[in-house]
């Protein structure tokens, strides 16, 4: 899993959701994809001198949220996935899902693992009569851990 030049970047045209290592979907958004940790802060005094000192450590990770949009279609298994969540069915619910970034052939280039993830917002586009565009679903995943490779 690598570009094909060392400064080459990333574009952002190719990207999937998969579901238990199943790629189930295409999308057309990503966001909020974050990752972040407690920070301790240790302070006290030091030595003979009594001069006040601050040492900054990792605390536990935490868990997180981000939202897909998707074309609203007919693909059973993330619907499914979706139900589940809304419905309280977490025992079939909760999945390990990545969002996998591609390059211009469908290559994997980077994962962003997220376990235990579960749906816990849907929000369905506007329809409106003579309106030609595509219909989308907005979705909120909440996740308990996120691993970037």
């Amino acid at each position: 899993m690598a570009l094909p030049l060392p400064d080459d970047s990333l574009v952002a045209i190719n990207f999937g959701l998969q579901i238990d290592g199943v790629m189930v979907e295409y999308l057309s958004e990503v966001s909020g994809l974050t990752l972040e940790q407690d920070v301790i802060r240790l302070r006290q005094n030091q030595g003979t001198t009594g001069k006040n000192s601050v040492a900054v450590m990792p605390g536990a990770p935490k868990d997180g949220q981000c939202t897909v949009v998707r074309g609203m279609t007919q693909s059973a298994s993330f619907t499914q996935w979706i139900n589940d969540s809304l419905n309280g069915r977490m025992a079939t619910a909760r999945k390990n899902a990545s969002i996998i970034l591609m390059d211009y052939e469908d290559n994997p280039i980077k994962r962003y693992n997220l376990r235990n993830a579960w749906c816990s917002k849907i929000d369905a586009s506007s329809v409106k009569a003579g309106d030609a565009s595509a219909l989308t679903e907005t979705v909120t995943i909440v996740y308990e851990e996120l691993v970037i490779e």
